[in-house]
């Protein structure tokens, strides 16, 4: 998680609602739906070697630890709001469009938290080997960032919102 020294979990606005919603859906739907399940495998009889039961209560035990994920995130959430993001620098919630030196080809992406990363999407962590590679970052600025896949040549061509 991209934290600071105040053990804050630093997210944009838009991953915070996108955790919001997740959690008022598991809290509703999601604990529904498993006590339906499990009511459905106590029909079934003898609990100790009712299968459906048992994977009922591994459902409902990985949707509540996700809830107390969740709680925990958004009680310590530090939202960096779009009007407050320097565009002279690449910071979490800019969008920047980088060109890999090495293979010759423009990539776009929006630095986001940990929680919000989904490359699908080109959002990727301000915490990931690239991402930290870009903070703090000018266009023009070139930098190397240690991946997975070996070190990788980025120049910084163009740093917005959205």
């Amino acid at each position: 998680m991209a934290k600071s020294m105040d053990d804050k979990v630093v997210m944009t606005r838009e991953g915070y609602e996108k955790l919001k919603s997740e959690l008022v859906s598991l809290r509703t739907d999601g604990r529904s739906e498993i006590a339906a399940k499990l009511e459905e495998a106590r029909a079934f009889g003898d609990l100790s070697e009712n299968a459906e039961y048992h994977t009922a209560k591994e459902e409902q035990e990985k949707i509540e630890n996700r809830i107390l994920q969740l709680e925990y995130q958004l009680s310590k959430a530090k939202i960096v709001e779009t009007e407050d993001i320097d565009t002279s620098i690449v910071s979490l919630g800019t969008t920047v469009t980088i060109e890999d030196l090495d293979k010759k080809q423009t990539l776009v992406y929006t630095l986001v938290g940990t929680e919000e990363a989904d490359i699908k999407e080109s959002k990727i962590s301000a915490a990931s080997p690239v991402g930290k590679a870009l903070m703090g970052k000018h266009v023009e600025e070139e930098t190397m960032a240690r991946t997975p896949r070996g070190i990788r040549h980025l120049k910084v061509v163009k740093i917005q919102l959205k």
